[in-house]
């Protein structure tokens, strides 16, 4: 079995090498453009905009026909056509010239698609000792600019080729653009959608975009990531809440992120500050917009336990909620590991809210990101 020792993220990163960096445009223009506003707090800073969601799907070869490569070969189609559907996906941040807001507008510019190889077997490398340390190696970020954010990609996709022939598949996006029940739910439509490319009868074995083929001989890109350690982050506990007889307002909202917070102190067994970040994902018939703010605790006030209760409670849930199991880019070839996390680079906990992605939002989920 392989170890990994404190070194363990420097050894593990001369055995991987990014061979190819594209972007993935939606198939054809969106028209009319999708905004989503972000509204944020006086002070909101560079660490805000870092926030990021994690998740790294691992798959055995399937068959002879099947490997990373190929399978990102496809992605350049399949998931350009996944954006077409949920444009935003391709979108930017730009800032709004009137206040400190910020806007998300699905101005087409794209997704990152990172192909690399890494030289060790991939039972080796889930077996890792403290595989948490170098887990981030398998998904690619680069911090969004703080001064131009338009520039800023917001969805990256890393698909890393293990020698075994097995691959991962990692997946960064910022929580601006989706929290991790929203992203999930894309990654199933994108998986439906790239098994329904490849299935035609006319599809050809090998993709046009098939970096084997492509790359050159003594080339390799130059990138530049930010790779943050998972230690930033020390638990991500989920909670559910049924939305029926709930009146969602700002005060039932406030509280019921005090609740849940008080719930995560018990579960962890420790007292947390009493200050946290709100994220609050709001969509209505006029405006689709998140909200960031501060909020301390003791000035909340307490009363909506009974309309809480009233709604069926809290129901505790966790990261197998997302049913990530249920994202195959090769029909009936499951993920045999799915690790998720969530990167808070601010030194305060972060609440979000956020409304489940089904038709009918009929539940909000409560995500609690306790920082060290």
């Amino acid at each position: 079995m392989a170890t990994c020792n404190g070194n363990g993220a420097a050894e593990f990163s001369s055995k991987l090498q990014v061979e190819a960096i594209q972007t993935v445009i939606p198939m054809k223009i969106t028209d009319p453009r999708l905004s989503r506003r972000i509204a944020v707090s006086e002070n909101f800073c560079s660490g805000d905009l870092q926030r990021r969601f994690h998740m790294v799907l691992y798959y055995n070869k399937a068959s002879e026909a099947d490997s990373g490569w190929i399978i990102a070969g496809w992605f350049k189609e399949s998931l350009g056509m996944a954006i077409v559907e949920s444009p935003l996906f391709g979108g930017r941040l730009r800032k709004l010239e009137d206040n400190n807001d910020l806007e998300l507008v699905s101005n087409d510019s794209g997704v990152r698609l990172v192909e690399a190889n890494a030289q060790i077997n991939m039972a080796d490398f889930i077996d890792l000792k403290n595989k948490e340390n170098v887990e981030t190696e398998l998904v690619f970020w680069e911090d969004i600019h703080e001064t131009n954010p338009q520039f800023s990609p917001l969805f990256y996709v890393q698909v890393t080729n293990f020698k075994c022939g097995g691959y991962s598949i990692g997946i960064s996006c910022s929580l601006f653009l989706a929290d991790p029940f929203v992203m999930t739910s894309f990654l199933k439509n994108w998986s439906q959608i790239h098994n329904n490319l490849i299935s035609q009868i006319d599809a050809p074995k090998i993709p046009a975009f098939y970096t084997p083929n492509l790359r050159k001989v003594g080339f390799l890109p130059t990138i530049s990531s930010s790779l943050t350690t998972r230690n930033q982050t020390t638990q991500t506990l989920i909670f559910k809440i049924p939305k029926n007889l709930l009146k969602i307002n700002d005060k039932f909202l406030k509280n019921l992120a005090s609740k849940c917070v008080g719930e995560t102190e018990g579960k962890l067994g420790k007292q947390l500050s009493s200050k946290f970040t709100l994220f609050v994902k709001e969509s209505t018939n006029f405006e689709n917009v998140i909200r960031v703010e501060t909020c301390i605790r003791e000035e909340i006030i307490k009363e909506e336990s009974e309309l809480i209760a009233k709604s069926g409670g809290l129901i505790s849930a966790s990261w197998d909620d997302l049913e990530g199991d249920k994202v195959s880019f090769n029909e009936g070839n499951k993920a045999v590991n799915i690790s998720c996390w969530i990167i808070n680079e601010e030194n305060q906990d972060l609440v979000m809210i956020t409304p489940s992605p089904d038709e009918d939002g009929s539940q909000l989920n409560i995500i609690i990101i306790v920082t060290n």
